[in-house]
């Protein structure tokens, strides 16, 4: 049995049937290269039954604490069952992208049962007319509760149920997973007292985790190496309000090589800086359609990874964050690029100042209980229509493997993220790679974004406007070369 972290239990505090706590991905799988060049649902099962004991994280369940005095802990679950966690759908034809992209957001909206291990898999078959992906594939939807994972530890759970080629056999190590019977809710109810009474003590050493931060800041606030006045100017946008359960998905897919040309536009810019540049101008676009564009940029959280290579295939979340402007003010993609760079460098700087461990350190400051209350005062009075936000969206950046992968046999063609969504902020944006191309995926709520097929058309018109201006660069040195 271990308790949850701090930043872990926020997740759990914030889970409600509105906004579902859990993070995911949709992949897409081609099963001619398998045994037999097919994949049965009873071949995954054995696959992933084989593989379980390469993840810690997927036969725990958590146990939460009476009243929500405490955090929660992680118990083996006794009663684990590999076919409540497994489900089997097909599309009806004729099997297209939009139908994908709804249904999966349909079963990405449900809140996952908390009472087991929090994570589902939904094998979805029938993807027969999809652009690019071969007939007779199929698709694996993963949804797991942000309280076990962040972006990083879940690619360690994608590469437990990966192989590096199309080998199907039993793994060698032996299974040493052992079940764990339930903790009394008297004895943790009792372990929440006595923790309580610890409180303080717990706060003070947090704190003094953050001083030396909060020092460096002081000095670089006063010497003005940072300047906060775009974030400071963060609008209400219609991103910003109490979200409903319903919940929509759509993509686009970008090429590798396109992306690395695009970075030209801007000295010392990233591949980081640029996709951020193109969801600065894909909501730039979409709110100009609806005319509803502020005249100051919108603001993004970017969730940065402070996990050690000690800490990888751990569960939780080992996560900062920064804040940076998304540029959508500017009309220019080029502009717009060169502004996100300057800022995000900017906002780099103050991270490091601060540091990214000691801002995850912060979560240990607010007690369970005070984090329940809050949010269920939040709910009730619905602050999240009536307060000016912090951030208007998230945007994650998730590297993914920069190989071919296999599942049960089949090769992965396609991976997609989908993330959580929370009070005042109904859009969040997945930046994933994997081999040669880099997707841009979003998950939102119904009533934020009723129309998903236009707003990623802003988002590839976006990414052309980039990539035209990059062109343009190539083409004048091209002509330079030539004249010489």
């Amino acid at each position: 049995m271990k308790q949850m972290q701090g930043l872990d239990a926020t997740f759990v505090a914030i889970d409600t049937p509105n906004t579902p706590a859990h993070i995911g991905s949709i992949a897409i799988y081609d099963p001619s290269t398998a045994p037999g060049g097919f994949v049965r649902f009873k071949d995954i099962l054995k696959f992933i039954r084989n593989r379980l004991r390469k993840s810690v994280i997927m036969r725990q369940k958590m146990v939460k604490v009476p009243f929500g005095l405490d955090h929660p802990y992680w118990v083996q679950d006794s009663n684990f069952d590999l076919e409540n966690h497994v489900g089997h759908v097909a599309l009806p034809k004729p099997g297209d992208w939009r139908q994908l992209c709804i249904l999966s957001a349909r079963i990405f909206s449900r809140p996952l049962d908390l009472t087991r291990p929090p994570w589902e898999i939904t094998v979805i078959e029938g993807l027969d007319n999809i652009k690019d992906v071969p007939r007779g594939s199929y698709a694996m939807l993963t949804k797991v509760h942000h309280s076990a994972i962040d972006g990083v530890s879940g690619m360690d759970m994608m590469q437990a149920l990966h192989t590096l080629d199309a080998d199907i056999s039993e793994p060698d190590e032996p299974d040493r997973w052992k079940p764990e019977a339930d903790p009394s809710q008297l004895g943790l109810f009792a372990r929440a007292y006595l923790r309580g009474l610890k409180q303080p003590i717990t706060q003070i050493r947090a704190l003094r985790h953050t001083l030396p931060g909060i020092a460096r800041v002081s000095r670089g606030l006063i010497k003005r190496d940072f300047d906060f006045t775009e974030i400071a100017k963060t609008p209400k946008t219609r991103f910003n309000v109490m979200v409903s359960p319903h919940r929509i998905f759509n993509a686009c897919t970008f090429k590798f090589s396109d992306i690395k040309r695009i970075r030209d536009l801007a000295e010392d810019s990233k591949i980081n800086d640029v996709m951020l540049s193109i969801v600065g101008g894909g909501v730039r676009n979409y709110l100009l359609a609806k005319n509803d564009l502020p005249a100051t940029s919108l603001t993004a959280m970017a969730p940065i990874s402070v996990r050690s290579k000690s800490e990888k295939n751990t569960m939780g979340n080992q996560v900062s964050a920064m804040f940076v402007p998304l540029g959508s003010h500017i009309e220019n993609a080029v502009e717009r690029l060169q502004y996100v760079t300057k800022e995000t460098r900017q906002a780099k700087q103050f991270t490091e100042a601060l540091g990214a461990r000691q801002m995850s350190e912060m979560s240990k400051l607010s007690s369970t209980l005070a984090m329940n209350l809050g949010v269920k005062i939040s709910g009730r009075l619905k602050l999240a229509d009536k307060i000016k936000p912090m951030v208007n969206t998230v945007v994650t950046n998730v590297p993914g493997p920069p190989v071919e992968i296999y599942s049960s046999g089949a090769k992965l063609v396609g991976l997609y993220g989908q993330f959580c969504l929370m009070d005042g902020i109904g859009v969040g944006h997945v930046i994933q790679s994997y081999m040669n191309d880099i997707t841009l995926s979003f998950t939102a709520c119904r009533n934020v974004i009723p129309d998903p097929e236009l707003y990623n058309e802003c988002m590839q018109k976006s990414f052309d406007a980039h990539l035209k201006a990059a062109e343009k660069i190539t083409e004048k040195s091209a002509n330079k070369s030539a004249d010489k």
